[in-house]
């Protein structure tokens, strides 16, 4: 696919997604800064857009070369008065947000932090989504705590539950960078790996295509990450929805589709791969040959 250029015409979110377009949102913040030496772990403050704006200014710029539409302000856990969890973990409270921000006269999206299981209360995915939409939200989904896989089960199930409570509405993704099928309902806060200890779990930009894919089948049209979702993982959501688009992202000019560009490798098993049968069936190693594949959650 030749462009590499989006569309220059700017159109609302609602507009978009109403005709059926694809909207990529960014990725990780708190997770890759403090991996780059800005953020501390613990609270998790953003302090870092006073004291290296340039380093939070670079993450965006990277997100958006690599796709992104949306591009989300560096805030959390930035107010005084923040609750206990800044997540959604409870639908009620994500209810009440909506009910405020409704009366911005602006569209809003609420996303919450659940698993299939639902919220911290037992309300089910699909209930969760009713409440919101009743609420006012154009918007729904889930974003963080669990992974690729996970996230896509419970918006389906969200889907689900709107359909059979008679409500539409635009569907959201943003998952974790990470492969978190042994977490339990608190998301992978509760692994042992948390937060120092999570690279072996990191997707491939293989799984993210195979993410975009499926969240795209799904109906979800808006689909982005959170922690652990580099712009590489970005850039895989635009490529693997450029046919849908009908062009690639910038970053792309560096990138050949399912390694292709491996055909100018020096070494001829290395220019074997370039081809996508090769990435998509690949069952990659940790390398760690005394490891669990799976972890017992602490919570």
């Amino acid at each position: 696919m030749a462009s590499t250029r989006a569309p220059g015409a700017k159109k609302g979110i609602l507009e978009r997604l109403d005709s059926g377009e694809v909207v990529i949102g960014d990725g990780s913040f708190l997770i890759t800064l403090e991996k780059r030496g800005y953020v501390k772990a613990g609270l998790w403050t953003p302090e870092a857009v006073v004291e290296h704006p340039n380093a939070v200014r670079q993450l965006h710029m990277e997100f958006l070369r690599a796709g992104s539409n949306v591009m989300q302000t560096f805030t959390f856990s930035a107010s005084e008065d923040n609750m206990e969890s800044q997540y959604f973990e409870y639908v009620e409270e994500a209810v009440w947000a909506v009910e405020v921000l409704k009366e911005s006269g602006k569209p809003v999206a609420a996303t919450m932090c659940i698993g299939p299981a639902g919220d911290m209360r037992g309300v089910r995915p699909g209930e969760c989504a009713a409440r919101l939409v009743k609420a006012g939200a154009s918007i729904v989904g889930v974003n963080c705590r669990f992974g690729p896989g996970t996230s896509l089960k419970t918006v389906e199930l969200m889907k689900e539950g709107l359909g059979a409570a008679g409500l539409k509405a635009h569907l959201m993704v943003q998952s974790l960078g990470f492969h978190t099928p042994d977490c339990g309902k608190g998301g992978f806060v509760d692994l042992p790996e948390y937060p120092f200890g999570l690279e072996p779990r990191v997707a491939t930009r293989w799984d993210i295509h195979k993410y975009a894919r499926e969240a795209y089948n799904l109906g979800v049209r808006y689909i982005g990450g959170c922690c652990g979702f580099e712009p590489y993982h970005i850039r895989a959501i635009a490529e693997e929805l450029a046919p849908e688009r009908g062009f690639l992202p910038l970053a792309s000019e560096k990138h050949g589709s399912w390694g292709s560009s491996l055909n100018m490798h020096t070494k001829p098993w290395i220019r074997a791969r370039a081809r996508r049968e090769y990435w998509e069936n690949l069952l990659p190693a940790s390398g760690r040959p005394f490891c669990p594949s799976l972890s017992k959650p602490d919570v």
